[in-house]
């Protein structure tokens, strides 16, 4: 880990900010005796098992194992490096860091690749935005926005553009400006002719919409055809920088009112949002098209516990919001859908009915994930037919099976009695008898189970004696250098489980360097993650602060005795091996052996 900056200022940092004040701006965090609890943003999970120490000043979910101190919970939080947290942190202090300037200078010295990406796809967009607002090249893609309802402050907000119709505009305005040109064509400005090898222009005769990435540099855009060509739309390639199924449109603007709101509006694209952000929905966001993946469902679980799915209302857009609400649901999100009526996007419906109606009539009043499930499953049936409609009510049984709330399977269960005057009860012994049949199908196929649930299993198991005394003694030494000193005397490296008595060596290392017992500051010298996650889970138990000595040397004696006791289960083994192959003295030899070693134990 770079130590460039000097310990005493990461120090001062670190003790200038309070944990549960940058958490706060992440997680929705419940006073719970000495510590704050809430739910976990690196996993889905409805029962809170994230727990926030202000004491201490770690952080650790019992779920998934994820821990640390202020600086790992940001890095893992917005994927940033260890400088960039503690750069984010002293500028949030307004703490001077020159030293972190010069990191910065360096880095970008020996990254001129993405200096000459993120600087072309900035510049390229200031050069489409003129062209759009003032130029005369611009003035039929002003026309067209005018008419769809784009006002100034909306284009100069996006920094929406036009690109002219050329194939070289802004190839040589690139090339003035000494922009490597093979850079501008592996970022995506530019594309090569195949039978000359010559650069030209990719987007031609288009309105321009930049992309950012979440910390709000231009990393892409979206070109949408003016006049007549295919496709419709065009996006940049796939870059380095780029990456559409990381990527939010509008993530960096949006995140702050969606933590303001607790609640995210997600579209399927990006005129979607602007047309949203006109009717006063500043806490929207979209995919570059229908599809939902793990990283950005992991990105808006991090942000908020509530989320409005509101796609097209074409097949695509209904079929994507089902799957989708279902990926969200999972990781932990309360799903409702802004239904739009058929025939409509949200740009379109804005267009006709205008910004109020669509904040008031569709995001206003958006349906729950099982009341859209209602209508969803109607489509394309005709439930005058009577074999038709008995599907429709077995699909509709089935979902609401999968609901974990009594009084939520009640609700819509009398909903569907009253609609099709079917008696209550019986549809709830179909609702039943559904349900046993999706647990028994489960328990057959005997699915393996996830990572998470591996882990939470692991953490409850009965721990032996031995390796409950390490983990008790190792969490006394990193809140009281004296127990450290005397476990050192006593044990030194002889830890049974490997783990522990690497965290063992590296807390002998640091208090030898005159540290205070600090289990945030220690854990940010430990290189390898999966002894941080450890030490976190050790530094976050609850322990009786007074140990006495008998205590410790009770932990201490079992410590030493368990090498002992697997010599003994050893020699038992081979004790009866013996007695298998009627070597009966040897046995017996060896029978007395475990005796005397058994006795010496006693006497420990």
């Amino acid at each position: 880990m770079s130590r460039r900056i000097p310990e005493e200022k990461i120090e001062e940092i670190r003790k200038s900010i309070d944990i549960v004040d940058v958490i706060s701006e992440y997680v929705s965090l419940k006073k719970q005796g000495r510590n704050f609890i809430g739910l976990c943003p690196f996993h889905g999970e409805k029962t809170p098992s994230f727990s926030v120490s202000p004491d201490k000043q770690l952080f650790h979910c019992f779920g998934c194992g994820a821990g640390g101190n202020v600086f790992s919970f940001l890095m893992d939080s917005e994927g940033i490096s260890f400088i960039e947290s503690v750069g984010k942190i002293a500028s949030k202090l307004n703490i001077d860091l020159p030293e972190l300037e010069q990191i910065t200078e360096a880095t970008e010295e020996k990254n001129d690749t993405l200096k000459y990406w993120y600087g072309g796809h900035e510049i390229a967009a200031k050069l489409f935005h003129h062209i759009l607002t003032v130029s005369e090249e611009g003035k039929g893609a002003r026309e067209y926005l005018r008419k769809r309802g784009f006002t100034k402050e909306v284009i100069d907000r996006f920094q929406i553009g036009y690109a002219p119709n050329s194939w070289d505009f802004l190839t040589n305005f690139l090339e003035k400006r000494k922009f490597p040109i093979e850079e501008m064509v592996a970022c995506g400005l530019l594309s090569i002719r195949e039978f000359d090898q010559k650069p030209f222009d990719r987007f031609r005769d288009r309105i321009m919409f930049p992309i950012w990435n979440k910390s709000g540099d231009i990393i892409a855009f979206g070109g949408r055809v003016l006049n007549e060509g295919n496709p419709k739309y065009l996006n940049s390639p796939e870059s380095t920088v780029f990456n559409k199924s990381e990527t939010l449109y509008y993530y960096h603007k949006a995140r702050q009112n969606i933590r303001k709101k607790n609640e995210v509006v997600l579209f399927e694209g990006y005129v979607d949002v602007i047309s949203a952000w006109r009717a006063g929905i500043e806490n929207g966001v979209a995919t570059l098209g229908t599809a939902l993946t793990e990283t950005q469902t992991k990105l808006l679980r991090r942000t908020s516990d509530n989320i409005i799915l509101c796609y097209d209302s074409d097949n695509a857009g209904q079929n994507a919001t089902l799957k989708n609400a279902a990926m969200l649901e999972a990781a932990g999100m309360k799903v409702r859908i802004g239904k739009l009526p058929d025939g409509f996007d949200p740009d379109d419906y804005i267009q006709k009915n205008g910004p109020e109606r669509f904040n008031q009539d569709i995001i206003g009043q958006s349906l729950t994930l099982m009341a859209f499930k209602f209508q969803y499953y109607r489509r394309g049936r005709n439930l005058q037919d009577e074999g038709q409609k008995l599907d429709y009510i077995q699909q509709i049984l089935t979902e609401i099976s999968k609901l974990t709330r009594a009084v939520e399977r009640d609700h819509y269960l009398r909903q569907l009695a009253d609609e099709f005057s079917i008696s209550l009860e019986a549809l709830k012994q179909e609702q039943i008898q559904i349900f046993k049949g999706r647990k028994s199908k489960e328990k057959r196929e005997n699915k393996a189970p996830s990572e998470s649930s591996k882990f939470i299993k692991a953490q409850k198991k009965l721990l032996s004696a031995y390796e409950n005394a390490e983990r008790i003694l190792l969490a006394h030494m990193l809140q009281k250098e004296n127990v450290a000193t005397q476990v050192q005397e006593l044990v030194g490296g002889t830890f049974n489980i490997d783990e522990y008595q690497a965290i063992a060596a590296h807390l002998y290392s640091y208090y030898s360097e005159g540290n205070m017992p600090n289990p945030s500051a220690f854990i940010e010298r430990l290189e390898d993650e999966t002894l941080k996650r450890i030490t976190t889970e050790l530094a976050m138990m609850t322990i009786n602060e007074d140990m006495s000595e008998q205590e410790l040397n009770d932990y201490i004696r079992k410590i030493q005795q368990y090498p002992k006791k697997l010599e003994i289960e050893q020699l038992k083994l081979k004790r009866v091996q013996l007695e298998e192959a009627k070597e009966y003295k040897q046995a017996a030899a060896i029978g007395m052996e475990i005796i005397k070693m058994e006795q010496e134990l006693k006497k420990a």
